[in-house]
C-alpha cells in the first residue's frame, strides 16, 4: 500500500539548509496500522506531509498504491488526495457553517464516492445518529474528532493519515475515539498512518517506528 524508499527532506533557514528527513524508508502493508512516533522536531508531520502529497521530496520515492507521488503535478496530486487518502487532525478541521451529517458527507461528495448505506453506518456506528443537525461548535471535543473521522473513512480511502487525532482529547475520550477507529479499520481495507507521541495510543496499533534526528529506527510489532 505505502512504500517510501530513501527519502531526504530539508527546508531553508536563516542559518541555512535544516535537513529534516535523512534518508527514510517506510512500508505499510494494505489493511496495516502503524505508529509513527519520536521527539518534536524528528520530522514526524514532514513524513506525513510528504505521504500526503502536500509537500515534495528532496530525493528518494513515495508510492502509495503503486501510484509516486514526486511524478504528479500539483493538480494530479490535489485529485489524488480527493480521491485517495483520508486525513485526521488533532484540531479536527471540521467546516463550522455545515451540520454533521454535511460535514461527514463533505470528503466523500468531492471524491465522487457518496454511499447514504456507508454514510449511515459511519453514522451508527461512530454514535452520532442523535447530532446530524447540529453544528461543530455544538459538539464536545470527542463528538468533533468522531465526526472528523467518519468524514476521512466515508470515501473508503486506500489510506488513512491522522497528525495526533486523540491529542486534544483526555484520556477516557481519547480510548473511545481509539476504540472506534480500530474497529471501523478492522472492516475495511484501509491502511492507517498515524503521528503521536503517545505509548498507550501506539501499542495499540500493529507496529510502531521511531524517527530519531531524520532517520527511522523499528521498534517491533505492538
Amino acid at each position: 500500500m505505502l512504500q517510501v524508499q530513501n527519502v531526504f527532506k530539508s527546508y531553508t533557514t536563516a542559518q541555512g539548509p535544516l535537513a529534516v528527513l535523512r534518508g527514510v524508508d517506510l512500508q505499510l502493508a494494505q489493511g496495516e496500522s502503524l505508529a509513527l512516533m519520536g521527539e518534536s522536531g524528528s520530522g514526524k508531520s514532514t513524513l506525513l506531509h510528504l505521504v500526503a502529497g502536500l509537500d515534495k521530496v528532496d530525493d528518494g520515492r513515495i508510492d502509495v498504491n503503486g501510484q509516486r507521488l514526486d511524478r504528479m503535478s500539483e493538480s494530479q496530486l490535489a485529485n489524488w488526495r480527493r480521491t485517495e487518502i483520508g486525513l485526521v487532525f488533532q484540531q479536527f478541521n471540521l467546516i463550522g457553517s455545515l451540520k454533521v451529517e454535511d460535514n461527514l458527507a463533505f470528503q466523500a461528495r468531492l471524491a465522487g464516492r457518496y454511499d447514504p448505506v456507508w454514510q449511515a453506518q459511519l453514522t451508527e456506528r461512530l454514535g452520532l445518529g442523535d447530532l446530524l443537525k447540529r453544528y461543530p461548535e455544538q459538539l464536545s471535543g470527542g463528538q468533533q474528532q468522531r465526526v472528523a473521522i467518519g468524514r476521512a473513512l466515508a470515501s473508503r480511502p486506500g489510506l488513512l493519515l491522522a497528525d495526533e487525532p486523540t491529542g486534544n482529547l483526555d484520556e477516557n475520550t481519547s480510548d473511545e475515539v481509539l476504540q472506534l477507529l480500530l474497529d471501523l479499520l478492522d472492516d475495511s481495507p484501509t491502511s492507517l498512518l498515524m503521528v503521536t507521541h503517545s505509548a498507550r495510543v501506539a501499542e495499540r496499533l500493529s507496529r510502531k517506528v521511531v524517527l530519531h534526528f531524520g532517520r527511522l529506527a523499528p521498534q517491533g510489532a505492538s
